[in-house]
């Protein structure tokens, strides 16, 4: 669907205290944004950090002061996922707002729900399908009207691949067919968190699959041009050297939602999503998800595998800093083949925190194409978040 006319007119009129705030800084990635945004957020940015618990908030302030001088008197501001007013307060007194209060299917709808209705832009880092569905269907239309964007999956889910893509896309002939493949590799510790958000999002397929129809009857079709993406097949990669598998994630969900909405993937575009691996490792995923998407199902044992991992808990600073991910594309359009890398660090945390920080002053201070409802990054802010995120440190680059 080409993306909705931005309404500026409640956002110019209506003048507001902070460009950004942080809501769920007292969680471990909520924790790191906050750091990333006191090392590298300018010293004009307004900005403040938002939860339930002012105690704790408090700690996190104390350690953002050791950062820097300047963020010691931060504003914090009362919020809580049960209280709808004070979510309503909060989104109408910033004009960006962060949530990484998860998982998002239990607690994401009454913050998304108080930015559509207040016209303020939304960001998580939810790889949630269900969530994300559920969101487009249910505020869509109302962020459309209040000139809001609703921008998912700021993180490792699903900034790579869709950047990636929309990097890939940008390197091939102009109104041509154009096909994706995409490869990651990646290495890294998760967290207590994303523990427990794949269980919940394997334990609940059945919901997604509902809700991945209710928004296929909301979504308008885009004829003529046609866009397919999902994942892969197994099999062996001769150009990578290793074993690849379908990857079933958010990723494909997103990129074809990009497509879309851009035209500058072509009349006809099909992205495909792998995970490499050599051999051994191959074996042991398979079985692995296998056993965990049979064992999700069954309550009890689902509620006791959730209480082996506390929230909040992560990997230490040590373990992020042996994390990496390395995303190989190969586009192909107009009889040209290209090849790309996105690359960077230790993907679930380190490298979400700076996406997530990074699109978020992407939205609240850059000159960006209009847009409105939900939208992916790519649609949002493509570009302008590519060239943040490769000055950061996250690298693209044209490999042939």
């Amino acid at each position: 669907m080409p993306p909705a006319v931005r309404c500026e007119t409640a956002r110019v009129s209506t003048p507001r205290p902070y460009d950004l705030v942080l809501f769920g800084a007292t969680g471990f990635t909520g924790g790191l944004t906050a750091r990333y945004l006191a090392r590298h957020a300018p010293s004009t940015l307004r900005w403040a950090l938002a939860g339930r618990n002012p105690q704790r908030l408090e700690e996190v302030r104390d350690g953002l002061a050791g950062i820097s001088p300047a963020w010691r008197d931060l504003p914090l501001l009362p919020a809580d996922t049960t209280d709808p007013g004070s979510l309503r307060r909060l989104a109408a007194s910033t004009r960006t707002l962060i949530s990484t209060v998860g998982p998002y299917v239990h607690h994401g709808e009454p913050v998304v729900a108080a930015c559509a209705e207040a016209g303020t832009d939304y960001l998580d880092i939810t790889g949630e399908p269900e969530f994300v569905d559920l969101m487009y269907v249910r505020h869509h239309e109302q962020a459309t009207r209040t000139g809001a964007r609703l921008v998912h999956a700021c993180g490792f889910d699903c900034v790579p691949a869709d950047l990636g893509v929309h990097f890939t896309v940008g390197q091939l002939p102009v109104g041509v067919p154009i096909t994706v493949d995409g490869y990651l590799r990646a290495w890294g510790v998760p967290s207590a968190g994303t523990y427990r958000t794949v269980l919940l999002v394997l334990a609940r397929r059945r919901g997604a699959a509902t809700a991945a129809r209710a928004r296929r009857r909301a979504q308008p079709m885009v004829e003529p041009r046609r866009v397919r993406a999902g994942a892969g097949r197994a099999g062996r990669s001769a150009e990578l050297g290793h074993w690849v598998l379908p990857l079933p994630s958010l990723d494909p969900a997103v990129v074809r939602h990009s497509a879309t909405a851009l035209d500058r993937y072509g009349p006809d575009f099909r992205f495909r999503h792998h995970l490499a691996l050599r051999l051994p490792l191959v074996v042991g995923a398979v079985a692995g998800v296998a056993a965990l998407a049979v064992l999700a199902r069954v309550r009890p044992v689902r509620e006791w595998l959730l209480r082996r991992a506390a929230p909040g808990a992560g990997p230490t600073a040590e373990q992020r800093a042996r994390g990496w991910f390395v995303f190989r594309f190969v586009g192909v359009g107009g009889g040209r083949r290209v090849v790309t890398e996105v690359a960077g660090g230790d993907p679930g945390y380190d490298e979400t925190a700076k996406m997530l920080a990074e699109s978020a002053l992407c939205l609240a201070l850059d000159d960006l194409p209009p847009t409105s409802g939900q939208v992916t990054p790519a649609a949002a802010m493509g570009e302008a978040l590519t060239a943040r995120l490769h000055r950061a440190g996250i690298t693209f680059r044209v490999l042939s």
